[in-house]
């Protein structure tokens, strides 16, 4: 019999501490802009010239010029983070979301990080993959006094070369990485031309335990988690990835979970082009489909899309396919439940039996959830259940599209003749 896991009762609650006038005095407001990208994010009209990015269900954190220094603002605090519909959790990150918002600079920019700590309780920014002097990489205790609650600490750097890197902090980590607390830190090539693609994707993945029916992590979990996104989204809740044909695609991931991921897009095959070490050059590329992704990591990669359609696009550990389910089912595949089902209905009519034929028969859709759970695999394609969660989205290939058009085009409407068919005898 299937057994979800013991509910916690109710949200817990969060302290957010109060930071005075002159603490924040230097530094530059915080912004929250809501909802996911439509089009390509316009560059700011100061500092040097940079081809942005589109962060998956999310954006790109504000900044302005100060004496040659590109000044950004961040707050850490708590945050409600809509991981799907259906389903909020509560979470801490920074700038009112998790992931925080996409840093977004160019290499020789001299940079100042305003980090403002609203939690309750200490921390620190660690600036992952970026090459720094030590006392500005974030390490409490080690490199630095942790940032204690309600003040504002600064970081100051020059950025010597372009790629893919992240921020997260090093500061009670077990936690603060379990609730949700990094973001991702694109730095541009000084050459806007180089290295540059049509569209440029980026998004972190992470991993928490929610127990159905509550809405904040377990953070003691080291292998069980039963939420597995990205950007804190679960499909059907992750943005497409909306492709004009023909165009060059660059998919820039980080992993920030506790295990590997290997993420594989449908209908084309892409080189691996960056590493959170640097862009990787022509001659040591490789072709893959499917690229894993270690603990800690970042990877990017680069296609042509010359293939129009839905293309799934997904991490290929089954389970991060789901949403949240126990971790003891037992298997009752051939096990004959109707004389058992036929008695517990009479006790529980909304019973129903799990297992006995696989799980595609109920779909996950259909067993009624306690409240702001997610069914274990969701969403509706055109051809009926997707039967998919979690770590999963889809490349919408098209032809026609504006360059800077990322609004949804719906569903691939495929030529006839090209969709698979029943025999008929």
């Amino acid at each position: 019999m299937f057994t979800r896991r013991t509910l916690l009762t109710g949200a817990a609650a969060m302290a957010v501490a109060s930071v005075g006038r002159a603490a924040l005095a230097a530094a530059p407001e915080p912004a929250y802009p809501g909802g996911p990208n439509t089009e390509v994010p316009k560059a700011p009209s100061t500092g040097r010239p940079f081809n942005p990015v589109v962060t998956l269900n999310g954006w790109s954190a504000p900044w302005r010029m100060n004496n040659g220094w590109k000044e950004f603002h961040l707050v850490a605090e708590p945050v409600v983070r809509e991981m799907a519909p259906g389903m909020k959790a509560n979470l801490w990150g920074y700038n009112g979301q998790s992931p925080g918002p996409t840093i977004e600079a160019v290499e020789g920019d001299k940079v100042r990080f305003f980090v403002t700590n609203k939690l309750p309780e200490h921390t620190t920014i660690h600036w992952h993959g970026i090459l720094l002097p030590s006392g500005m990489d974030g390490v409490g205790g080690l490199t630095q006094p942790q940032i204690p609650v309600g003040k504002t600490y600064v970081y100051e750097f020059e950025l010597t070369k372009s790629g893919t890197f992240m921020y997260h902090p090093h500061a009670d980590e077990m936690v603060q990485m379990a609730m949700g607390m990094m973001g991702l830190f694109i730095v541009h090539p000084r050459d806007a031309n180089q290295h540059r693609v049509d569209r440029d994707f980026a998004f972190l993945i992470n991993a928490y335990d929610i127990e159905p029916g509550s809405y904040t992590p377990k953070i003691a979990t080291m292998t069980e988690f039963n939420l597995w996104g990205w950007n804190s989204r679960v499909f059907p809740g992750i943005d497409p990835l909306v492709i004009a044909k023909g165009d060059r695609v660059r998919i820039r991931m980080g992993n920030l979970t506790m295990t590997n991921h290997p993420i594989h897009l449908h209908g084309y095959d892409f080189e691996v082009t960056g590493t959170d070490g640097g862009w990787v050059k022509e001659s040591a590329r490789w072709p893959e489909v499917t690229t894993d992704i270690p603990v800690g990591a970042m990877r990017a990669i680069e296609f042509t899309a010359n293939a129009p359609g839905d293309w799934a696009f997904h991490c290929h550990k089954s389970h991060h396919t789901m949403g949240p389910m126990g971790h003891s089912v037992p298997t009752m595949i051939g096990v004959d439940h109707r004389g058992l089902a036929r008695r517990m209905v009479t006790l529980v009519p909304d019973f129903m039996t799990m297992g006995e034929r696989g799980m595609a028969d109920m779909g996950g859709m259909e067993m009624p959830l306690p409240e702001n759970t997610l069914p274990m695999m969701t969403g509706t394609g055109p051809f009926g259940p997707i039967e998919m969660g979690g770590m999963f989205t889809v490349a919408k290939v098209r032809d026609g599209l504006r360059r800077g058009d990322f609004a949804d085009p719906g569903w691939y409407d495929h030529p006839k003749g090209t969709v698979a068919y029943e025999l008929k005898a």
